[in-house]
């Protein structure tokens, strides 16, 4: 995994030439900004029933986490529906689009 190899890297403490750098520390925050999710935003066409359902499809979770997911997303305007890795977002976000949802993948 690309964050594994970057943590590897960093934890070495080292440029080239052997020059030891100062590197900061990273906690569990940092690292786990690092991995990729994937944003659904709100929309004003697709019924509450279609968003359930599409997410559902995307990421096999429950009909109750769909459903939550899709309330969040109606009430804050945009929800985190799934993080992983990156060919999954790209999967999952893939799916969520085939009936024209709005997605955003972030790191």
């Amino acid at each position: 995994m690309i964050v594994h190899r970057l943590l590897y890297t960093l934890s070495a403490g080292t440029e080239p030439g052997g020059a030891t750098v100062e590197l900061p520390d990273l906690d569990q925050e940092t690292i786990t900004a690092l991995v990729p999710k994937v944003i659904l935003f709100n929309d004003e066409w697709h019924t509450f029933e279609e968003v359930i359902n599409q997410i559902i499809k995307a990421t096999g979770c429950s009909t109750e986490k769909a459903e939550r997911l899709t309330w969040e997303v109606h009430e804050l305007g945009k929800a985190m529906v799934f993080e992983g890795e990156m060919s999954d977002c790209l999967r999952v976000s893939s799916i969520l689009e085939e009936i024209k949802l709005h997605t955003h993948i972030e790191c």
